[in-house]
């Protein structure tokens, strides 16, 4: 006899799928009310490229055999290996249905469902309590929850939820003009470096009229100290600090190099010409102009990209990026992303979908989805990875993770803050552990995080005493060390001995993987010159670098570099100029020191462009698809 059984899905109960506490600085108005609607994200599990992502890859790094075959996969290639598994989808869509929802849209992937949903309902589904949440320091407001639970047989198909509790956490400010801590950093002074005293007699200079090296008064091939001011960066001096000025890019149409705007940002196409009139003369009147791309919103969901005059949106760090990469990179052509905004103003509206965008996931689902990417993207933007949930941070990384199998290579900023903001380093989870204070992207091992530096023969490790920059560096408490790391991060960390004990994950992915200079870069904006410290200025300059290192290999039918580190930690860090003077201060402690070797600093050092690209052009490449290695 046939006995009826229940389905598992009703058999299953509820169980805690995830809990984070809410960051610091934000804090809880009221109860969201039922009937405001959200758009809500699935993120249902990898199929057979999380079966890659997180076994056997193999680095396909000068070591393997040669080839002219094209090392990296195809938008359907890394689509297919990501796509979920069917039972996955089928025991969600179950899941759905049973709670009367049956309306909802795939990404292009498969990897997310999306629909929206009245907070009443979200709260039925997930098992929790919706909040509004408004951020002290510029009013941002939020509807999230902290903790939220599905039925126990799908806590293995489905990675997570948003929004839940994914506060909103694309953050890159100026440096802001407060008191910092007397700690001061240790290895200057020594072996030809300025002492610390020096360098804070020029951050303390007064700027005026700052005398600028002219490019049309410098010779052919200036040195540093000619074509450099100690207290403001142009993009002549870079040239000359990092090798790049006998380059003439060559095939430029085949290049491109993008970088991601967040946070209302968008570049001023005025300043932007101004700035070239000043500092690429050469540029000017010839075709430069930036590819704008527009990630869009949910459907229904305020798109405050569009509500706001220019004038409000655009950003000084915006400008930034987009100088930094022209000065550098000209005539490669450049796309810029802007993705969503700040979430809108609270209304309790049950006609308006509740803008839940947090920026990375939006842009990713975004880029993913095309067909031709730019071969170099730069992020400049970061937050502390205890902040951000660890379910999103490995999601977000093994996307990261999908870039870099399409070959893209994708810099981001290291941080401003060195070890950690001083007088905030503690855990957020309630028992107050002092520690430091790694960021996120950076710590996933599938960026290639860019710290900063200043001064020139020899560069040290970045900082501004007249603001609160320090070039950020690290341990990562998410992510182990990956194998590409081994011996010479394990090598740091064994030098370092009892120093900082306890307050570092001696285990992690350490960052920062390289560092350009980060100090004093002139930036046009609003019709003036300013000056700007940060690694998020760094982070641009060492992309303008790679993609015209990418441009050599175009012109030899050669593929791109596509996943940085790999390469980075063999053979390319003979290309990379030691860094062995400063450290990162934070925390009210001196930081980690830079010496030689890698180093939590500033990595291997600043890239010496003739070298890189020699070794990138000596690269060999397997005729079999690539790829990487074990990191979960």
């Amino acid at each position: 006899m046939l006995l009826a059984t229940a389905s598992p899905l009703k058999q299953s109960h509820y169980v805690l799928k995830d809990s984070h506490t809410v960051p610091s600085g934000w804090e809880t108005l009221a109860r969201a009310p039922g009937e405001r609607r959200i758009n809500l994200k699935v993120g249902l599990k990898h199929g057979k490229f999380e079966e890659l992502n997180g076994d056997y890859m193999k680095v396909w790094v000068s070591k393997n055999p040669p080839t002219s075959n094209y090392p990296h996969l195809s938008a359907a290639e890394v689509s297919r290996l990501s796509k979920p598994m069917k039972k996955t989808e089928d025991m969600v869509t179950e899941w759905l249905s049973e709670h009367g929802i049956h309306t909802f849209k795939y990404s292009p992937a498969q990897g997310w469902i999306n629909f929206d949903i009245s907070i009443h309902d979200a709260e039925t589904l997930l098992g929790t309590e919706y909040h509004v949440y408004r951020r002290a320091d510029d009013g941002v407001i939020a509807i999230r929850s902290p903790n939220w639970s599905i039925p126990l047989h799908l806590h293995d198909h489905i990675d997570g939820i948003h929004p839940t509790n994914i506060f909103p956490i694309t953050n890159r400010k100026p440096c802001r003009l407060i008191s910092r801590s007397e700690v001061k950093p240790i290895g200057l002074g020594e072996n030809g470096a300025p002492s610390y005293d020096e360098l804070v007699s020029i951050d303390k200079t007064e700027f005026g009229d700052m005398v600028i090296p002219d490019i049309k008064d410098l010779p052919k091939n200036p040195s540093p100290s000619q074509a450099c001011n100690q207290v403001a960066t142009s993009p002549v001096c870079l040239q000359s600090l990092y090798g790049m000025r006998e380059y003439n890019p060559q095939l430029t149409g085949k290049t491109r190099i993008g970088l991601v705007n967040f946070l209302d940002h968008v570049n001023n196409r005025t300043d932007i010409e101004t700035f070239l009139q000043r500092f690429r003369p050469d540029v000017v009147g010839t075709n430069h102009s930036i590819l704008t791309e527009t990630v869009p919103q949910p459907s229904g969901a305020e798109n405050s990209i569009t509500e706001k005059p220019l004038s409000q949106r655009t950003s000084l760090e915006a400008n930034l990026d987009a100088e930094v990469i022209l000065g550098l990179a000209y005539p490669i052509s450049v796309t810029a992303y802007n993705v969503g905004g700040r979430a809108p103003a609270f209304q309790s509206s049950q006609f308006t979908v509740e803008n839940s965008n947090e920026g990375y996931l939006e842009w990713l689902q975004y880029v993913l989805a095309q067909p031709d990417l730019p071969q170099v993207i730069s992020i400049s933007y970061a937050d502390e990875e205890q902040t951000v949930p660890f379910w999103y941070a490995k999601r977000v990384c093994q996307e990261f993770a999908q870039l870099a199998a399409r070959g893209v290579s994708v810099l981001v900023a290291s941080g401003d803050e060195g070890v950690g903001a001083d007088g905030k380093c503690f855990s957020n989870d309630g028992s107050n552990k002092p520690m430091f204070l790694p960021k996120f992207p950076a710590s996933c091992p599938y960026v290639t995080a860019v710290g900063g530096t200043r001064n020139w023969g020899p560069e040290v490790v970045g900082f501004d005493a007249r603001g609160t920059f320090v070039a950020g560096g690290g341990f990562s408490n998410y992510f182990p060390r990956p194998s590409f790391q081994r011996g010479v991060v394990d090598d740091y960390v064994s030098s370092l001995g009892t120093l900082h004990d306890g307050l570092y994950n001696k285990e992690g992915r350490g960052y920062p993987d390289i560092s350009v200079r980060a100090y004093h870069y002139i930036v046009n904006f609003n019709g003036t010159s300013t000056i700007f410290d940060g690694t998020s200025a760094s982070a641009p300059a060492a992309a303008a670098i790679f993609a015209l290192i990418n441009d050599a290999l175009a012109a030899q039918a050669k593929p791109p570099l596509g996943w940085l580190n790999p390469w980075l930690y063999s053979k390319a860090s003979k290309g990379l100029k030691d860094v062995i003077a400063g450290s990162n201060t934070g925390c009210n402690t001196a930081g980690f020191p830079a010496w030689e070797g890698w180093d939590a600093a500033t990595g291997f050092g600043t890239p010496w462009f003739p070298t890189l690209k020699k070794l990138s052009e000596e690269r060999q490449y397997r005729a079999t698809k690539p790829w990487y290695m074990r990191f979960w």
